[in-house]
């Protein structure tokens, strides 16, 4: 079974059936299209056409007025807005092989040449339905068909970008790949307005998925970005408030903190079954802070203070800074004869807020410092200079 292809269209029998067959609030849009439609004002008609679709009591209606009626006049409208509207009312379409054939019939009716962005819009849509139905490959596929386009241009709409960094989000979270899923979930989140294009169990659920990324994640050694995200205030006031508590210990390198949250893994089953891996990156993460509150000057630990600050017995410290080295978490040298590790540079971070704080306390520092040799050496200035 398929959408066969449209009839005709009959403007006063169309608009006279749907009449009959819609409720009376509906009954205003379709006196407005045949206007509209009648006087070729076809930027005003997408306007309403938009109005209608968003209409609760549209929904029913949305497929067999796309199909019936847009499709007669699409190619006189902006290729982007005939895209759009067609994600929105193939949401409508449960049956999967139809729903993928209407995407499809719409994408193929587009030029890419001519309008870039809607094709991307499409190719991401069917992605994700795809993804839905379980084909992964075939997901993967569009993806990169979309990616390749989307390269290209200089600047697209946000809506066009959060199309594909959505399905590229969902399909990494499918895979469980925990580092591009981190990626394209924040770029996913900066195309989109948190209050109105989630509801509250998405802006949680998302919250939720970024933060276990971001624990699981072997590349992923500086949770500042996500820290500061208005979307983990999604996770206040519930069950996985705890969370949050668990990011800033990461991000502060706190092993303490970290132990005192442990017993509460419990809930997330796929922390407790990584708690080797997290203990190893609490470790590496009170390393890389350890080193980056200290001056310049002061960047070479012995093994010993590398044990003390890792809260790891004094053979383990080497093991923990060749990790650190082999990640490009910090650069420098060993001594193994002398079992000290000169560290001359740490990644680049996203502090947060406290961590910001700190380092404005050691500028101050640093100023009160340099006033000071200025104070004594100067009457000796002024002695040379008389």
């Amino acid at each position: 079974m398929s959408l066969p292809e449209p009839p005709k269209l009959v403007l006063d029998k169309f608009i006279a059936e749907a009449i009959a067959a819609t409720p009376a609030e509906l009954h205003p849009f379709f006196e407005s299209f045949k206007t509209l439609y009648t006087r070729k004002l076809w930027h005003q008609l997408t306007q309403k056409l938009f109005q209608f679709f968003e209409h609760p009591a549209a929904q029913r209606f949305r497929v067999d007025v796309f199909h019936r009626f847009v499709r007669d006049f699409e190619t006189k409208l902006n290729p982007l807005r005939v895209a759009e509207m067609g994600v929105k009312v193939a949401k409508d379409i449960e049956n999967p092989k139809i729903h993928l054939e209407f995407l499809s019939s719409l994408l193929s009716r587009t030029d890419t040449a001519k309008s870039p962005e809607a094709h991307i819009l499409l190719l991401a849509s069917i992605a994700h339905a795809k993804l839905l139905y379980g084909d992964l490959e075939g997901t993967k596929k569009d993806m990169d068909a979309a990616l390749k386009i989307l390269d290209k241009q200089e600047s697209v709409e946000s809506g066009v970008n959060g199309a594909y960094y959505s399905v590229a989000a969902d399909y990494y979270k499918a895979k469980m790949e925990y580092t591009p899923y981190y990626k394209n979930s924040l770029l996913y989140l900066a195309c989109v307005d948190l209050e109105k294009d989630l509801n509250k169990e998405e802006r949680l659920s998302r919250a939720h998925d970024l933060s276990i990324s971001a624990f699981l994640s072997d590349e992923i050694y500086n949770f500042g970005e996500l820290l500061m995200h208005p979307i983990l205030e999604s996770l206040t006031g519930t069950q996985h408030e705890w969370i949050t508590k668990l990011l800033y210990a990461f991000n502060e390198g706190s092993i303490g903190k970290f132990e005192a949250l442990a017993p509460l893994f419990g809930a997330e089953p796929i922390l407790q079954q990584n708690m080797p891996f997290l203990r190893e990156k609490i470790c590496l993460m009170a390393l890389i802070e350890s080193v980056f509150q200290r001056p310049a000057n002061a960047r070479t630990l012995s093994f010993k203070t590398i044990a003390e600050v890792t809260h790891l017995p004094v053979g383990e410290a080497e093991f923990v800074i060749m990790k650190a080295l082999s990640l490009k978490l910090i650069k420098g040298s060993l001594d193994q004869v002398e079992e000290k590790a000169l560290i001359t540079w740490v990644q680049p971070r996203v502090l947060s807020r406290e961590q910001i704080g700190g380092l404005a306390k050691r500028l101050e520092d640093w100023v009160d410092k340099l006033g000071k040799v200025e104070e004594r050496i100067a009457p000796e200035v002024l002695v040379q200079g008389q």
